[in-house]
C-alpha cells in the first residue's frame, strides 16, 4: 500500500517532511496547501505534486493522510477536521498551547477512532534510539538521571515567538519528550529557572531565551535539561542517561567524524548547524513509522497523550519559572 499524502504548510518544517515523504518508497506526496502562494509553488515544483486548498485536501478521495506544518494555533483545528474526514494526521507539535483545547481535541479523535500522530522526531535519530535500546537492553541497569543538552545556533524571528508559544513550550517541549522516554517514569514534578541573556528582544516579547530544567519523578528519578537560542558553535544536541551499572551517551553530530592532530593541536570539523541536516534520517524515520502505522493499522509510536504530557511540563516550568518554586504537574494537568 502506498499513503497518499496532503501536506498544510510549505514552511522551512513542511520542507522536511516533504523530503522524508518523497524519500520513502511507501508514500506518495499528492498536493500541499499554503497560506502564501509562492512557498506552496516552490515546494509544488520541486516536489512535482498538486497545489490545492485545504478544504480540497480534507476532502480528496486521493489522499489518505495529512502532514500538519501550519501555525500551532491552526493545529487543534485541523487535526478535528481531518479525523472527521476519515484522514491519519500526522501533526507537528505542539497539538496547541491550552492544555484544555489539546484535551478537547483528543477527545475529538478518540471519537472519531482517528489515527493520530504528534511531532516528536528526535525519539527516531538513530544515536537516540541506540541510547533507548541500551537502557532497555540493561546495559546501564535502572535509570536515575538523565542529562540533556539542547542549544539552538540563534534565536527564531520576533514573528516566530510571538506565536511559538514561548521557548519552553516551543523548544524545551521536545526534551520534555525525550526525559519521559529516557527516564521511563512519568516526571511528577518540574523545577525552572529562566533568563533572557542572549537578545533582549526576546524578553520584551515576553520571552526567555536560556533555561534550565529539573524533573523528578515519583521514585525519584531526575532529569536536567539545558536549553539556549545561542550556542555560537553550532547546534548542541547531546544525550547522557546514568543507571545504576553504568551510563550511556549520545554526543554531537559533525559535519565529518574526523580529528585533526598537529602542531598546532587537535580540532575537529564543526557541529552540523541547524535541525533540518542534525535530524535528516530522524525526520525519515518518523515518516516511515507513520506510515507503517497508517498500513498496519497499529498505534503511532507518539501519540496525542505524548503531546498532552509533554505540554503539561512545559506549563509547569512556566509556573514554576512564575512562582519560584518545585510545581506539581497534576497541578496544571487538572
Amino acid at each position: 500500500m502506498t499513503v497518499k499524502f496532503g501536506l498544510l504548510g510549505a514552511g522551512r518544517i513542511g520542507k522536511v517532511h516533504a523530503r522524508a515523504i518523497t524519500g520513502d518508497p511507501a508514500a506518495q506526496l499528492v498536493a500541499v496547501t499554503d497560506a502564501l502562494p509562492a512557498a506552496a509553488q516552490a515546494l509544488a515544483e520541486t516536489y512535482g505534486c498538486a497545489i490545492r486548498t485545504t478544504d480540497e485536501i480534507m476532502d480528496a478521495a486521493d489522499i489518505d493522510a495529512v502532514v500538519i506544518c501550519t501555525p500551532t494555533d491552526t493545529h487543534a483545528d485541523l487535526i478535528e477536521r481531518a479525523v472527521r474526514a476519515g484522514k491519519a494526521v500526522f501533526c507537528e507539535k505542539p497539538i496547541d498551547l491550552s492544555i484544555a483545547r489539546v484535551q478537547a481535541c483528543l477527545n475529538v479523535v478518540a471519537e472519531a477512532k482517528g489515527t493520530l500522530m504528534v511531532g516528536f522526531n528526535r525519539r527516531f535519530d538513530p544515536d537516540f534510539m541506540a541510547v533507548k535500546a541500551a537502557i532497555d537492553a540493561g546495559h546501564v541497569g535502572k535509570v536515575e538521571m538523565v542529562t540533556i543538552t539542547s542549544r539552538d545556533p540563534g534565536p527564531p524571528p520576533a514573528d516566530y515567538i510571538t506565536r511559538s508559544g514561548g521557548i519552553f513550550r516551543d523548544m524545551t517541549i521536545h526534551d520534555f519528550d525525550m526525559a519521559r522516554w529516557l527516564l521511563g517514569e512519568e516526571p511528577e514534578t518540574v523545577l525552572a529557572a529562566a533568563s533572557v541573556l542572549t537578545d533582549p528582544e526576546i524578553g520584551r516579547l515576553g520571552d526567555y531565551d536560556s533555561v534550565n530544567v529539573i524533573l523528578r519523578t515519583a521514585s525519584g528519578r531526575q532529569a536536567i535539561i539545558t536549553n539556549t537560542r545561542r550556542a555560537s558553535y553550532g547546534y548542541d544536541q547531546r544525550i547522557e542517561v546514568l543507571g545504576a551499572e553504568g551510563s550511556v551517551a549520545a554526543e554531537n553530530m559533525r559535519e565529518a567524524n574526523i580529528e585533526i592532530a598537529n602542531a598546532k593541536g587537535f580540532t575537529r570539523p564543526p557541529l552540523l548547524n541547524f535541525f533540518m541536516t542534525r535530524y535528516v534520517a530522524a525526520y525519515a524515520n518518523e515518516i516511515a513509522s507513520f506510515i507503517a502505522a497508517v498500513t498496519e493499522g497499529a498505534p503511532t509510536p507518539t501519540t496525542g497523550e505524548d503531546g498532552l504530557r509533554a505540554l503539561a511540563l512545559a506549563e509547569a516550568a512556566l509556573k514554576s519559572v512564575a512562582e519560584g518554586h518545585v510545581v506539581n504537574v497534576s497541578d496544571v494537568l487538572g
